[in-house]
């Protein structure tokens, strides 16, 4: 059986990866890019124990993954005046670095108070968690910071699949290699400046 067209497992992966989240635990799931570990972006402790997790410097901040122009709105300082057109064209997950607001966890931002914020539209599993979290979802990729980024589930370290509260097993068999985002950086001008294609 192919578990991506089971919509009750679909469903209760859904369920299980909110319920641990709310609980303030750290999940390692399926983005709409790679394989993530992820957090409910407006929680500290749970922030801090992915940066444990990756061992990554407390200088580099993560990506939100929200759920509509709403919630965005809601983690940006500044919300670009065309982003429904940017999200209408965009052709890939992008990843816009906006300067953060305060309903964010604070060591979710970067030392500039800037955070990365990623509406969720290509992948419907992500999406529906953020949806129904009704939080942003912090999402890093699914490695020790330095090493390879996991790009499938059979990627990603032993260490880090027990490091995760709950370990999601939707698409756990998929084999699609997807890209990492593409970043922009949202400029006080309103002007964007690529920073990785």
């Amino acid at each position: 059986m192919n578990s991506n067209t089971n919509s009750n497992f679909f469903r209760q992966e859904v369920d299980a990866a909110v319920d641990a989240l709310l609980l303030q635990q750290v999940i390692l799931y399926p983005t709409d890019t790679v394989w993530g570990l992820g957090c409910d972006a407006e929680v500290p402790p749970a922030v801090e124990k992915v940066y444990k997790i990756k061992n990554r410097p407390a200088e580099k901040g993560f990506i939100v993954l929200v759920a509509d122009e709403a919630m965005f709105a809601k983690y940006a300082a500044v919300v670009p005046a065309n982003l429904p057109e940017l999200l209408a064209s965009q052709e890939r997950p992008t990843t816009y670095i906006v300067q953060g607001s305060r309903h964010l966890a604070p060591n979710l931002l970067a030392p500039d108070g800037t955070v990365g914020l990623r509406v969720v539209l290509q992948d419907e599993f992500t999406h529906k968690v953020v949806r129904r979290l009704g939080h942003g979802l912090v999402s890093t990729s699914a490695n020790i910071s330095g090493e390879p980024t996991a790009a499938i589930y059979a990627e990603v370290s032993p260490a880090i699949v027990r490091a995760a509260d709950y370990v999601v097993s939707w698409r756990q068999d998929d084999e699609t290699r997807a890209q990492p985002s593409r970043i922009v950086r949202v400029l006080p001008d309103g002007g964007l400046e690529v920073i990785r294609n």
